[in-house]
Order: C-alpha cells, then structure tokens, then sequence
C-alpha cells in the first residue's frame, strides 16, 4: 500500500522548517517529546561531574587557606625578625643619651662607644669660613670690572675662570665663578649697596686651613680689583669674614676643630657647637645610659614574638565544639619552628656573673595559660638601670638570644628558607589543580554535547512518530480528524487509495 503522503517526510505542523531532512522536524529542544532536554541534560551533566568537581574545589580550597596562612605566618616572622635588629649589637642596645646643660652653646648625640659622664665644656668661638667682598661698583650688577683670568684658591684646590668681554661685569663674574667646573668650594654672590654692587665670594669649608686666595694669571690688571693676595700684600678684596677653628675646652684642656662639629673630642660623643660661652662660664656635658630606648626596643621584642605564637595557635586550632580546624593543624613545620623558638628563649646563661642570665631575670615570662609572654615592668626597668650592659650581651652578640632567633627564622623566611618551598610547592599544586578543572570542565562540555545529540535524536525520532499517528488517524478515522478540526481531505474518505 502506498500513500499520497509519507510520514517520515511530513513537516510538523507550525514549524515552518524544510521536510527535507528528518533533523528538520525538531526546530527547538524537546518540541516531539515535550520534555525540557536542556535541564535534563545539564542536570544529569552536573550529576555526572558532581563527585570530580566537588572533590577538585574543596582541594583548590584547603591549598588556597594553606597558602593564605602561610603567608600570615610569615608576616608574623618578618615583624618579629624586624625588632631583632636593635638587639642583636649589645653596644647599640646599651645606648647612651648626652645632655648639655646650656643648649645655647653646643648639643650632642652619642654612639654605642659612649661611656657614662660628666664632663666641663666651654666654647671659645665657632668655626667659620672665610668671606672676601670687593670695593663697591658703580655701575651697580652690570657695571663693568675687566677681564682676564682668575685664580682662586682654597687650601690645596684651585681653579682659573676666565672673564671675557661676555661676562665681564660684576654680575657675570660671580655667575663664572658659581659655573666653574673644578670650583673649590666657594660660592658667588652680589650685594647691592648705596655705594654700588659689591662682589661677594664666600667659602663653603670652616677652618683656618680653608682660608680663599684669589690672583689674577694672564699678566695683565683687568681684574686687579679682584685680586686678594695676602702673602704679597695684595689684598683689593677685603676679609669681612676670617676663616678660624674652633676653640674649645673639655675638662678645662683646650682643643680646636676646623668644623663646629666635633666627633672625636669624647669617645663616643660627637659636639655640635652652635655659640660661645660666656667669659669663664664652662656647662655641664652629661653622657648616661640611656634605658628609655633599651626598654622600648625590648617591649618591640616581646610583642613581635607574641605575635607569633599567637599566629601559630590560630593557624594550628582545634575548635571541637564546632569540630572545625585551623587551616594549619597538625602542621609539622609550625609545631617545629614553635620547639625550637620556645627552647632559645628559654635559653639560660649559666657563665653569667651580672646576675642576668635569662630573660626571667628581665621580667620576661611565658604566660601558663595562653602560653604568650608577659613582662613585668618594674623587673625589667631595675635590670636596665642596674646593668644595661649584661641586659646587651643576653639578647645580642654572638650567641644571644636576638641572633639565635634572626638565625632561626633566616631558616625559614630567608629566599633559600623553608617556608619558600612550601609556598612554591602549594602554587604547583594549585597549578595543577586548575588544569584539572579546565580538563574537567572540557569533559564535561564533551558529555553534555553528546547526551543533547542523543536527546535531540530521540525527540526527532517521538516527532515523527506523532506526525505517523496523525496521518493513520487521519486516514482511518475521518469522522474524528473531521471533529478534530482538521480540514484536510483523506484520500480514504475520497475513495483515492491506492492499492
């Protein structure tokens, strides 16, 4: 039997799509079925990679915290490596603060050579640097004074500018002067008085040794007005400023110094001198230690070091209430750096004869309950007050307590440290857990492609088969596709079927 219509080449209905293929029939996902392909497929897609994908993020997850804490963690030994450093010298720990009584005269800072003081300073007259100023020109700033060539010198070092047609005014010789490529250390300058522009030429260095000469060597008097030549009595310039030492007493012993600044009068002590004394009139110099530093360089230490222990325990945690754990439990590294860390500072120095052989004898303790240390001021004020340096030599020098700690965490945190192999093996880790995912997520894409394929075959294969059930119902029951609303004439009910 044949038919004038073949149902596997019918067009559905509405559809406006080409009967010229059967994957023609399906113009959206689920149109045969009725069912929702996309949510089915993506679900069971989703159900299928659930297990893989869930496993990959929660490890993406605990590598991410691990990596995250062991970057606190090394914060942590960076702020306490960072108080190390005022520690580790004994001499810079036991400091020393200098105090002039008249301010007025002099001030003073100390090194870690200082040795407590007292001592009697009188300053006779500053250091200054010598000044030539010329005779009054005229002309004012532009006024003409010659040209030539000038010679000027400062101690050892000299340099010769030449002033030609140019430069020649007053103006433009101090302009020369300031311009000089082996310029000796002195500086140009113009005054402009009632009488005219002067030329002023002024020494940078204080000192009798720094004493400026300047001759005129092109064999002519262009510039004789310029010329200040004591040793051969010339001197057109004059020395409104002489070039002097200081002159100065400690204890009564005069001293000099070509500078106002005066390190190498008292060991350890460098003077800054800023005025004279009166007549006969000496002030007091007192070098003593000085323990405000000391003790807040120590308070630094103790709190940095809290800091850590603190970090530790937060990272390492066992919350069995909620049974949930730090993100570094059970972490050996942690609890081996925390053995070793606690063991220095329990560290006792048993050769010791100044009493403080521990930081116990600093006030320094381990809290028994939060394990943290405390400090008890007053201890800790009487053993700096009472031997500053014995304090030095237990945190510093070569096997205090501060260099043993800085060795310790150079261990870890330094670029070759431990804690830089964790951290690089926890980014390849992460690494390699992403590419999963990526691998993963293409599996998944690959398997979703397929179950649409064979969905959408399977919807195409329902279409069809409705479209054949219409045409039989059609073909077989006009009466009811009549009622159905169907305005198609049957070949059956027309009497046209062919046999």
């Amino acid at each position: 039997m044949s038919s004038a219509i073949s149902p596997t080449t019918a067009s559905t209905t509405g559809s406006g799509s080409s009967a010229s293929s059967p994957g023609a029939l399906i113009t959206s996902t689920g149109i045969g079925s009725g069912l929702d392909i996309s949510a089915i497929v993506s679900s069971l897609t989703n159900a299928y990679g659930a297990a893989q994908t869930n496993e990959l993020n929660a490890e993406q997850s605990s590598l991410q915290a691990q990596l995250s804490a062991f970057g606190t963690f090394s914060s942590a030994l960076s702020t306490l490596q960072a108080t190390l450093t005022d520690l580790e010298t004994p001499g810079q720990l036991a400091g020393f603060d200098a105090t002039v009584a008249d301010q007025s005269i002099a001030s003073a800072t100390t090194t870690s050579d200082a040795v407590a003081g007292q001592y009697s300073l009188e300053v006779n007259n500053l250091a200054t640097a010598a000044t030539l100023t010329s005779q009054a020109f005229a002309g004012g700033s532009s006024a003409v004074v010659g040209t030539g060539t000038l010679q000027i010198s400062v101690g050892g070092n000299s340099t010769s500018i030449t002033v030609d047609s140019s430069d020649d005014t007053v103006s433009g010789i101090a302009a020369a002067i300031n311009a000089a490529a082996n310029n000796p250390g002195v500086t140009a300058s113009v005054i402009n008085t009632s009488a005219g522009a002067r030329l002023v030429i002024s020494g940078a260095q204080t000192g009798a040794a720094s004493a400026i000469t300047v001759t005129e060597t092109d064999g002519g008097n262009g510039l004789a007005s310029l010329v200040y030549d004591p040793a051969n009595n010339v001197t057109n310039l004059t020395q409104t400023q002489t070039a002097t030492d200081a002159s100065y007493s400690i204890n009564g012993y005069a001293a000099t110094s070509p500078s106002n600044v005066v390190s190498n009068a008292i060991s350890g002590v460098t003077l800054t001198l800023t005025g004279q004394s009166a007549a006969d009139t000496p002030t007091t110099l007192t070098v003593s230690p000085d323990t405000s530093s000391a003790s807040s360089a120590i308070s630094a230490f103790v709190t940095a070091v809290n800091g850590v222990l603190s970090s530790i325990q937060t990272l390492t945690a066992y919350n069995a209430t909620t049974q949930t754990a730090g993100p570094l439990n059970g972490n050996a590294t942690l609890e081996s750096f925390q053995n070793q860390l606690e063991n220095i500072l329990d560290v006792v120095n048993s050769g010791s004869s100044s009493g403080i052989s521990s930081l116990a004898d600093l006030g320094i303790t381990a809290d028994a309950n939060t394990g943290n240390l405390d400090t008890d001021s007053n201890t800790l004020n009487n053993a700096l007050s009472a031997n500053l340096t014995a304090v030095g030599n237990l945190l510093g020098g070569s096997n205090g307590i501060a260099t043993q700690l800085n060795n310790l965490i150079n261990q870890y945190s330094g670029p070759a440290g431990l804690l830089s192999t964790i951290t690089q093996g926890l980014q390849s880790s992460l690494s390699q857990v992403s590419q999963q995912q990526t691998q993963l997520q293409a599996e998944l894409a690959t398997y979703s492609a397929t179950l649409t394929s064979e969905y959408n075959a399977m919807d195409t294969a329902v279409a069809a088969l409705k479209e054949t059930q219409t045409y039989l119902t059609a073909e077989f029951n006009p009466n009811q596709s009549s009622l159905s609303g169907n305005s198609s004439n049957s070949s059956l009910s027309s009497g046209t079927l062919g046999t």
